[in-house]
């Protein structure tokens, strides 16, 4: 009796040992149907960690559980740019410094939001600089240089994009062909607004909405910009997800890589903490919808960033390091080729742990919601 016992309780917890197996597979295995995909400019480790020691809150940065590195050297060059960056993210190739949406062999490689939007997924890119710029242009454009502003524009406006947010007017309605493709895709039932970001309510019964704000770029913080980005970011997301639509988004904060260029500190951290705002209002929305992949990363790190202790000096004019208070300072006023940190939250985030290469981004968002 006791043997046969022994045997019953054994094919029991075997059993169970199973079940539970399976049913923690059952839940790692759930595929986001939408994803987030927050880029901060220039952003490195240091440029985080700025928020840890000047946001009055806690940042948003801390709430990851899921974290990994990103090498960022372009197909070329040691040291990225934004382009290339941009589009190892948006279509998982490395491509030469200056290029958008092609590869080395300059021929179109298919983006995110291209991939996505025949199987009926809404898509949206939003900026604090031009919505033609290097990051957002990847994920809509085709260019053999990241300067061709008036044919990304052109780009844009044929584009699935559904919902973009950011500067470049100019680029849209003062161009050398004297098109106005602000009226263009008006025409095409996009409602355009140039004047402020609106309530849900108000552009809710759209099919498409995009906001442009300034002829070129959109200000800093510091010149007036206000909460411009965690406010576009919540709205595009509502936007996206009417009806419970399922989407992809890319959010970029632009202008913490200016302050890198800079060398402007100041600049930097309240562009940083501006970002880790917008993380706020993603990671909001995908804890309480459970179906949301969120991820945060950087094309590159911008100035050689480094949080050090502040140089003071003693009575006898002698400089020394005071431990007690950190400041910001440079080692360069271009990019370096530091790792980036990739942080990942909801179904799926546990793909994006470890050190890869940046394109792989792009694979691992297609691998873990069976988009390809």
């Amino acid at each position: 009796m006791k043997l046969s016992k022994l045997i019953s309780s054994t094919i029991l917890v075997v059993l169970f040992s199973c079940k539970t197996t399976d049913n923690a597979n059952s839940v790692h295995q759930t595929k986001p149907k939408n994803v987030i995909l927050l880029i901060g400019d220039g952003t490195g480790l240091s440029q985080i960690s700025s928020a840890f020691f000047f946001k009055e809150t806690n940042p948003n940065y801390a709430r990851f559980k899921h974290i990994g590195l990103i090498k960022t050297s372009s197909s070329i060059e040691d040291v990225t740019d934004s382009a290339a960056s941009g589009t190892a993210f948006a279509s998982g190739v490395k491509t030469y410094n200056g290029a958008i949406g092609v590869a080395v062999d300059s021929t179109e490689v298919p983006t995110l939001v291209e991939i996505a939007s025949p199987k009926n997924i809404n898509s949206g890119v939003i900026s604090t600089s031009s919505i033609v710029h290097a990051t957002p242009a990847s994920f809509y454009a085709h260019a053999l240089r990241r300067g061709y502003y008036e044919e990304i524009a052109a780009d844009l406006s044929v584009s699935d994009i559904d919902f973009f947010a950011g500067g470049g007017t100019k680029f849209f309605n003062k161009r050398k062909d004297e098109r106005d493709l602000l009226n263009e895709m008006s025409a095409k039932n996009f409602k355009i607004d140039t004047t402020a970001l609106g309530s849900f309510d108000t552009i809710k019964n759209n099919d498409k909405v995009g906001y442009l704000f300034g002829s070129e770029h959109m200000p800093s913080i510091d010149k007036g910009r206000g909460d411009y980005l965690p406010r576009a970011t919540e709205l595009g997301i509502k936007f996206l997800n009417k009806d419970k639509a399922n989407f992809f988004l890319m959010v970029e904060g632009s202008q913490v890589d200016w302050g890198g260029h800079a060398n402007d500190a100041d600049y930097l951290i309240s562009e940083l903490i501006d970002f880790d705002e917008a993380i706020g209002k993603a990671l909001d929305f995908a804890k309480e919808d459970g179906n949301t992949l969120v991820i945060v990363t950087a094309d590159h790190e911008t100035g050689g960033f480094t949080l050090a202790s502040t140089t003071r000096k003693n009575e006898k004019g002698e400089e020394y390091s005071d431990y007690t208070q950190v400041s910001g300072t440079f080692s360069t006023k271009g990019h370096s080729a530091t790792l980036i940190p990739v942080f990942a939250y909801g179904p799926g985030a546990e793909a994006f742990s470890g050190v890869y290469e940046n394109n792989e981004i792009y694979h691992k968002i297609l691998k873990v919601t069976g988009w390809k």
